[in-house]
């Protein structure tokens, strides 16, 4: 018969070197732990510093003020009589971890290093920490004299060791480590612990959450027990955005649940009183774990009256709903840190653009929801951004007018559809909404070209070459881009109200692979919402956004056909079309997208792949001259990539450079003995097709002439008489 005990875990938005905001994040979460009856707080990995701090790890101040923040809670009256897990860098015979601090009482427990190191995607711990190669195996880690002085102790357990209270047995994991196929919970699980609790900093992608709810299930499911998942939120200073969704599982069930998008800084609806199942499971192949004791229980005595844990049902976002949720939070975040009174957008009337708007909208929504809850801190926040210490946000149009400056820059090239969709959807979503046009300042810059050169260029409509009809297009973006930054400067001076304006991109993932975008043009901004997200998901998520929120202008801008609107009109509408200039449609390159990143593929590999998904519309030589066309415009324009948006990360073959993607910016753009084996391959599939169809051909002859004769140009193949492989063959392509 197992005890019933009080078990918290929780989601923190925590800021890269914060240490102060940190610091009052981490002692909310455990003074909301102790107020709900929990023995145990459990936090985010790296929760002191935040996780984000990228090569400030290598500073000694980082550690430094890590200790100083540790003492500070081991002093604190908060954190007594209750089991404290807090994530720091220590460094220990001079090499540096990523750890767990555990902690009661004043007393340092256990310190628990990282074993298994987050690698790839975004995550770069190899650079910063090292792994604890030493699984079941203590060592003594000596305290810095400024914890001594509250510890009373010289020195501390340090490394693969678990805690070992009067009733139960506890062991951590850290992130990466659940996802690895030997998980250190396995092994852990065989000896007898049954609590595992795992700290995190898992970002969000779109449609991750329901692979992390899974492998959590499955730890608990086999060898019973308790697993506790704390996770970080919010956007701790990068293109990243931590999406909570803290949780506790019990044999298999998951019986407690955090938002996974929140405006909190807190999220303190995690806590259950669960049984513990008392695992009796043990092999003696295994290394037994290193105890800690602890005398301290997580039961009580009177238990109970404990209402023990009931299975809950994980509802998950839709792609959409997680676009509209996500990237939403994250922008909050970064306006209400980085100063700035709102946001301004050059609103084309486009998908891309109207996405960026909606997320934005999305934004008001959860804030007005958030408000209306109850949160103190969302409501001040949104006064301090705004700049009155009176205002409270009543409906999201209003509040959208206040934050949201909407930009239509029109030039010649602009059609008036485009100029419609665009005041529509503002005039439907609440910004504040500003025409002008570009063209006086497009001619003055032409003038002096004009003026120095004695030349003028043309549109290629207009007989000019590729060379001026690109030069042309790009005078018109980046002129909008200049204007953008200066309306957002000097739009809330020009209205007597103070701060300026963030402005935002939307340029989407699709569209960075292939380049197809100015450097330095209206793309150009301080951060990106939607630039790690596909063209085909915005499509769905606009159509979402239509549906929930009521937006009608949204139906006309799905309706139009994708277009930059740099080129000459022809009668008055536009020439000019997206998939056009690419040479592909955004279906076909969001898949050579993820065959380039998530399946690793280079031009050949792509097209040996591609060849059999795309055997029922394209044949070998037409997949040949779009995988090549793909790559030769990808490596042109690579270097775009180094001066591109940060952009919110949403997909796993995101092209950003920063450190998602990290290769060469300079190629070699022929592609020489790559292009040169998928020309071979194209040959060898053609010369077997002709076999094959004069195979078909000559069986099917073969069958009648053993009946009768019949007229062999009903057979669709060569004459019968003929008798020969080439005379006549269908053309295999």
């Amino acid at each position: 018969m197992g005890r019933k005990v009080i078990l918290a875990t929780c989601a923190l938005n925590q800021w890269a070197l914060d240490f102060d905001g940190n610091l009052r994040r981490i002692l909310k979460s455990v003074e909301v732990a102790r107020s709900r009856g929990a023995r145990y707080r459990l936090g985010p990995e790296l929760d002191v510093c935040g996780y984000g701090c990228a090569d400030h790890f290598y500073e000694s101040d980082t550690l430094l003020h890590c200790f100083q923040v540790l003492k500070e809670l081991l002093e604190s009256p908060v954190t007594q009589d209750i089991i404290c897990d807090v994530g720091m860098p220590v460094m220990h015979h001079n090499v540096r971890y990523n750890c767990r601090v555990i902690f009661l009482n004043k007393k340092i427990l256990l310190i628990r290093p990282k074993m298994l190191l987050a690698n790839h995607g975004n995550n770069r711990e190899l650079r910063w920490f090292s792994p604890w190669n030493k699984p079941r195996y203590v060592e003594e880690y000596f305290l810095p004299r400024m914890i001594q002085d509250v510890t009373r102790q010289e020195t501390v357990p340090f490394g693969d060791g678990v805690l070992s209270t009067n009733d139960t047995c506890i062991g951590s994991e850290i992130c990466a480590e659940l996802w690895n196929p030997r998980s250190p919970h396995v092994d852990m699980g065989l000896d007898g612990v049954e609590i595992i609790t795992n700290s995190s900093a898992s970002y969000h992608e779109l449609s991750k959450a329901s692979r992390r709810v899974s492998l959590i299930r499955s730890a608990t499911s086999k060898s019973g027990g308790i697993y506790m998942f704390a996770n970080q939120r919010g956007c701790d200073g990068d293109r990243l955005y931590y999406d909570g969704c803290a949780m506790i599982a019990v044999n298999g069930d998951i019986v407690a649940q955090g938002a996974q998008f929140s405006l909190e800084d807190v999220v303190r609806r995690i806590h259950v009183s669960s049984r513990m199942l008392l695992s009796s499971l043990f092999s003696p192949e295994y290394r037994p774990c290193h105890r800690v004791k602890v005398d301290f229980s997580l039961s009580e005595s009177q238990d109970v009256y404990f209402p023990s844990h009931e299975p809950i049902e994980w509802r998950f976002h839709l792609a959409e709903e997680e676009i509209s949720l996500g990237p939403a939070c994250w922008l909050w975040d970064y306006l209400r840190r980085s100063g700035q009174a709102g946001f301004l957008l050059p609103l084309s009337g486009g998908v891309d653009s109207s996405s960026t708007a909606c997320i934005v909208y999305s934004m008001c929504h959860q804030i007005c929801q958030a408000v209306k809850n109850g949160s103190a801190q969302v409501l001040e926040d949104v006064r301090h951004v705004v700049g009155n210490a009176a205002y409270t946000p009543k409906e999201p149009r209003e509040l959208c007018g206040r934050l949201f400056t909407t930009c239509y820059m029109a030039s010649e090239n602009s059609s008036q559809d485009t100029c419609n969709r665009a005041k529509d959807l503002a005039a439907q979503i609440g910004s504040t909404h500003i025409n002008l046009n570009i063209d006086m300042a497009v001619k003055a810059i032409l003038g002096i070209f004009s003026l120095v050169t004695g030349k003028l260029p043309q549109f290629r409509a207009n007989g000019g070459s590729t060379r001026e009809n690109i030069a042309l297009q790009n005078v018109q973006a980046r002129v909008r881009m200049i204007l953008a930054y200066l309306f957002a400067q000097l739009s809330l001076w020009a209205q007597g109200r103070p701060g300026g304006l963030l402005v935002l991109g939307s340029a989407n993932v699709d569209e960075s692979l292939t380049g197809y975008f100015t450097k330095y043009d209206c793309s150009s901004a301080d951060i990106n919402p939607i630039g790690g997200i596909s063209k085909t998901d915005l499509k769905r998520f606009l159509q979402y956004c239509a549906d929930k929120f009521k937006l009608s202008a949204l139906h006309s801008i799905l309706a139009a056909p994708p277009s930059a609107e740099l080129e000459p009109l022809r009668h008055g509408h536009v020439s000019q079309t997206d998939e056009s200039d690419m040479g592909m449609t955004y279906t076909e390159l969001s898949l050579i997208g993820r065959l380039r990143k998530i399946s690793k593929c280079g031009p050949y590999s792509m097209f040996c792949k591609l060849i059999h998904m795309w055997r029922e519309t394209c044949s070998p030589s037409q997949v040949a001259v779009k995988v090549k066309h793909f790559f030769r415009m990808y490596s042109a324009n690579r270097h775009k990539m180094t001066t591109v948006t940060p952009a919110y990360h949403a997909e796993n073959y995101s092209p950003d450079d920063n450190r998602f993607d990290l290769r060469p910016f300079l190629y070699n753009t022929l592609w020489n003995r790559q292009f040169r084996c998928i020309d071979e391959q194209v040959t060898t599939l053609s010369t077997l097709r002709q076999e094959a169809l004069f195979v078909d051909w000559y069986t099917v002859v073969s069958q009648q002439s053993e009946q009768q004769w019949t007229e062999p140009t009903a057979l669709g193949g060569p004459s019968a008489h003929c008798g020969f492989v080439g005379d006549a063959a269908p053309d295999p392509d």
